[in-house]
């Protein structure tokens, strides 16, 4: 099974619309392995109300009230977030691809013992990264590429999130990761708004043919 992780240079850039415009574009499944955050709406919830399938994004494994990371949300509530558990949730999207959206970037922990990153190796998944022009960028970028390449994770592309900046171009030469596309700032981000993103970016994409028996 295909699998595709979106993952950010940090909190707060546009994975959810980035995910949301993916899936669109694959047809695929979607799934959100921890939420932290239940005061207002999930990002499972968003995904379900901007991409054609709404019936297409899987439950999360663990839903947490408190926004923080998930081992200091799940810790809150006496909660112990198993790997066993996320890998076996994971394994509940057979067919087609799935992608994947992690919460924050890398090196958010998901307990005491699993970094978001070694999750990643664990579903082996290719990597989609998400990335914004703001002041420190470049140095978050290339930080996120150089992790994923030493660790040996494939990297489909970078998706660049709001307004264009020669900083792109600049992350693209040093880590050597190609642009599949960039999802533009928009005051209204609806379906149809995903539906015109994700065509865009669906020859960029990589798409696999599932094995018949």
């Amino acid at each position: 099974m295909q699998r595709i992780f979106i993952t950010g240079i940090g909190t707060g850039i546009g994975k959810t619309v980035v995910a949301a415009c993916v899936t669109e574009a694959l047809d695929a499944a979607y799934w959100k392995p921890v939420q932290s955050g239940l005061e207002e709406t999930t990002d499972t919830q968003t995904v379900a109300s901007l991409i054609s399938r709404p019936g297409a994004c899987l439950s999360e494994a663990y839903r947490l009230q408190l926004p923080a990371s998930p081992h200091l949300a799940a810790k809150a509530e006496s909660v112990a977030i198993s790997e066993d558990v996320l890998l076996g949730h994971a394994a509940l999207s057979q067919t087609g691809p799935l992608v994947i959206e992690g919460a924050g970037g890398l090196m958010v922990p998901l307990n005491d013992q699993l970094f978001t990153i070694d999750f990643i190796q664990k579903l082996n998944a290719s990597v989609i990264i998400v990335s914004q022009n703001y002041l420190g960028s470049i140095n978050h970028s290339l930080l996120t590429a150089m992790a994923l390449q030493q660790a040996r994770i494939p990297v489909l592309g970078w998706i660049f999130n709001g307004d264009a900046h020669t900083n792109e171009d600049d992350i693209i030469r040093w880590s050597r990761i190609p642009r599949l596309g960039r999802i533009p700032q928009a005051g209204n981000i609806n379906k149809e708004f995903v539906k015109e993103q994700a065509a865009l970016l669906r020859a960029a994409l990589p798409h696999k043919k599932e094995e018949t028996a």
